[in-house]
């Protein structure tokens, strides 16, 4: 009964407006009526157990980063360079949109922030050149949820707090499959928009790559610092992003010098919201978190699943198409927040690796942001764009249904993720 307290205080909740936040209280709240010991204390304990961790340092840290790495031309440095690389290959600009969605990945961690400065620079170029528009965007799109998924990524962070298992592992674990889901996105693209009749760019002599390679250096940097630090044991995941985000303010104000002292008020404004919703988010999930926990849901649903516990792989598929049927009406955030509480302890009896299963849950979560009728980076790629949303949504299908193959691909092979995530920790 506790489940059904659970689900229908959450869900009802959410259906009638309520911010996902307060829905998560109240769902606390009702919980903790049924079971007859309603407190308000717990609430406020647990919220603010909730915010007192210094991993979660991290998270304005790396915010700040990707806003400072926007305003100040790193972004736009590493667009070029992608162009400079593979815009000269048939259907190149959208070569160029994954490739450098990877490597935007792999300094901001931000798939809404990424998809942002992907969309306002390359759509407009794809637009001239002849492409088709809905299917553009939709790439875009597609490659901007890989941004969760490659170290340093704010998703794992959140995840690796509410598991507590090491953060460090999970960004380790996360290089392949992301690289792995660009790699499927090009070959997706090669095949649906490889026979379009569109303009190609030049292409740049070995001179030209030096200098936008040369421009870029700074920005192509960052990554290398971030992960590097992490792999020698110089930093933690909270102090890279301490470094990351002074980096950025470093090579926009001194470097690149496109960002101005006067834009700082507006991009610590703009990451302080950012960080304050997520904040908000975490300390409201805690408070669910203690109280499934004491209602001992976990166990609940392991009794309906029993059949499934000793078959590893179909519980793993099970447990994937429940989170994609969750990331049509959740945003990442409140999906791991929501369900790594109840899921983990079932995975743990299952002999399952948190690590990969915590890598797993963000690529599923990720590729719910591809997903109507909420799909978050949808919405960006739309009024960045100026495209109707359903114009969008048309685009991104084969895409999204490439990046569903490439997430069960790792059910059935497991090692493709534990193996590289072992080497590379």
């Amino acid at each position: 009964m506790t489940l059904v307290v659970f689900i229908v205080s959450l869900i009802g909740a959410m259906a009638i407006g309520v911010p996902v936040a307060f829905a998560l209280i109240f769902c606390g709240v009702m919980l903790m009526t049924y079971m007859g010991m309603f407190n308000t204390q717990i609430i406020a304990q647990n919220m603010m157990i909730g915010a007192d961790t210094f991993t979660l340092l991290a998270i304005p840290f790396f915010v700040l980063a990707g806003e400072l790495m926007n305003a100040g031309g790193l972004s736009k440095r590493i667009i070029d360079f992608s162009i400079a690389c593979v815009g000269h290959i048939r259907g190149g600009l959208g070569f160029v949109a994954i490739f450098a969605a990877i490597i935007m990945a792999s300094i901001s961690g931000s798939a809404a922030a990424d998809t942002a400065a992907l969309a306002a620079i390359l759509i407009p170029m794809m637009a001239k050149a002849g492409y088709n528009v809905p299917r553009s965007a939709g790439l875009i799109a597609a490659g901007g949820v890989i941004a969760p998924v490659i170290p340093p990524s704010m998703a794992f962070i959140v995840f690796g707090v509410a598991a507590n298992v090491s953060i460090s592992k999970l960004f380790m674990a996360g290089v392949v499959p992301g690289i792995l889901m660009g790699l499927v996105l090009m070959a997706t693209w090669s095949i649906v928009a490889g026979k379009d009749n569109v303009e190609t760019l030049p292409k740049a002599g070995w001179a030209e790559r030096g200098r936008a390679a040369s421009k870029a250096v700074w920005a192509l940097g960052m990554p290398v610092i971030i992960l590097g630090g992490i792999k020698l044991g110089v930093v933690t995941p909270t102090e890279a992003a301490v470094v990351a985000a002074f980096y950025a303010l470093f090579v926009g104000l001194f470097v690149y010098r496109e960002l101005k002292l006067k834009d700082l008020p507006a991009v610590l404004l703009s990451a302080g919201r950012t960080t304050a919703a997520i904040m908000f988010l975490v300390c409201a999930a805690l408070v669910s978190a203690w109280l499934i926990t004491a209602a001992n849901i976990p166990n609940e649903i392991s009794s309906y699943i029993e059949p499934l516990i000793d078959r590893p792989k179909l519980l793993m598929a099970a447990i994937m198409v429940l989170i994609l049927i969750v990331g049509t009406a959740l945003d990442l955030t409140p999906t791991i927040l929501i369900l790594t509480p109840v899921l983990l302890p079932i995975v743990v009896k299952a002999g399952i690796d948190p690590i990969y299963f915590g890598v797993m849950f963000i690529m599923n979560c990720c590729i719910g942001l591809l997903t109507p009728p909420v799909g978050v980076v949808l919405n960006v790629v739309s009024g960045v764009g100026k495209i109707p949303l359903g114009r969008v949504i048309t685009g991104v299908w084969p895409f999204l249904i490439a990046e569903v193959l490439v997430l069960f691909l790792f059910v059935l092979f497991p090692e493709l993720i534990t193996i590289p995530a072992n080497w590379l920790y």
